[in-house]
């Protein structure tokens, strides 16, 4: 399928969004991660067969949309109120539509949230290397108990100042491990020829990135516990901090509860209970100074905990399927396409064969 751009005007912001398929076909609602936009979906699309309705927005402060800023203390409630308003927005699906969801990385969370708070909306869940339902960081046990009173070590203060800066000056180079190409070459993926043809799309989608305090990274805040730093109110990595995100009790109660299939590489770095984006497995090996240790500061179990909420879900009426694909990384949708429109086409109901 080939996607063709439209704008709305939803939830007081102007959204730029891509749109395949008739729209009466089966309705899908893509949603991407952070440092991204919905240009992370274009590989994935061309493989979808024509009987699907895709939209696939920007989130605000990504690709095209309007940089709004991002509220932290809502969690990522603002991201999925906007996604929320396109639902019934003019043109994009039949009235009373509800579309399988599918979120990758911090759109995984965004799922998460509009899951919980429209259960009427949503027909299931695919979840692409999700966020643990406990925020990003900063907790330490299935349960999601805290590290810290104050989450330090998490939201925007974790943010690397080289990487930021390099994002903000639109930088396409390779002489640094923080330029964004490298960054997509070694953390988006496990192995960068997956990203094939489509690198430089990808990376004017990772360059799309609005910088700043409302934005990415946000705002940061003193801590009197290692590293020094905790999340502060305004901007994307402290909406994902467990300051802000923590849904998994709410996910776990939601009434109406559809398929949910979780979608993983067991190479990821970025999501994963040895993530080299988590400041605790970091000092861990040594790699920031000063950390307290296991006992007072271990690394988050992000996919334990996202088993872990997982099973309450399923014990509770619901059902989820794990699907882990060896040797990769963060983006399966770009570096095991055949198996992730599989999952996607089982999951919406639609045979394999079309």
């Amino acid at each position: 399928m080939e996607t063709a751009q439209h704008t709305r005007t939803a939830n007081g912001i102007v959204q730029r969004l891509r749109v395949a398929g008739p729209p009466d076909g089966v309705p899908v609602l893509f949603i991407h991660g952070n440092c991204s936009s919905s240009a992370f979906w274009e590989p994935l699309v061309r493989r979808l067969p024509p009987t699907l309705r895709v939209v696939a927005p920007d989130l605000r402060g990504y690709g095209d949309t309007e940089i709004a800023p991002v509220d932290a203390t809502r969690g990522l409630r603002d991201f999925a109120d906007d996604v929320a308003a396109l639902l019934d927005a003019p043109g994009l699906f039949p009235a009373g539509a509800r579309p399988v969801v599918v979120g990758h990385s911090l759109g995984g969370g965004v799922a998460m949230r509009l899951l919980v708070d429209r259960p009427d909306r949503v027909a299931g869940l695919l979840l692409e290397a999700p966020v643990s339902p406990y925020g990003f960081g900063g907790t330490r046990d299935l349960d999601g108990t805290p590290t810290t009173p104050d989450f330090a070590g998490t939201g925007a203060g974790t943010a690397n100042a080289d990487f930021v800066a390099r994002l903000a000056a639109g930088d396409r180079g390779t002489d640094g491990p923080t330029s964004p190409r490298n960054v997509l070459r070694t953390a988006y993926v496990a192995d960068p020829a997956s990203l094939g043809e489509d690198e430089e799309l990808l990376l004017d989608s990772v360059l799309s990135t609005a910088t700043g305090d409302d934005n990415y990274p946000g705002t940061a805040a003193g801590s009197p516990h290692w590293p020094g730093t905790a999340p502060g109110g305004r901007g994307v990595l402290n909406a994902l901090a467990p300051t802000h995100f923590r849904i998994a009790d709410e996910l776990v109660s939601v009434a109406a509860k559809p398929p949910v299939t979780w979608v993983r590489g067991d190479a990821d770095v970025i999501v994963s209970d040895t993530s080299l984006f988590d400041l605790a497995y970091l000092g861990s090996l040594g790699a920031v100074p000063g950390w307290p240790g296991a006992a007072d500061c271990p690394p988050q179990p992000m996919v334990g905990q996202t088993r872990a909420v997982l099973e309450r879900y399923a014990a509770a009426g619901g059902t989820y399927r794990e699907v882990v694909l060896p040797g990769c990384g963060h983006s399966p949708h770009l570096e095991r396409p055949v198996e992730f429109v599989a999952e996607l086409l089982a999951l919406a109901g639609v045979p394999a064969t079309v």
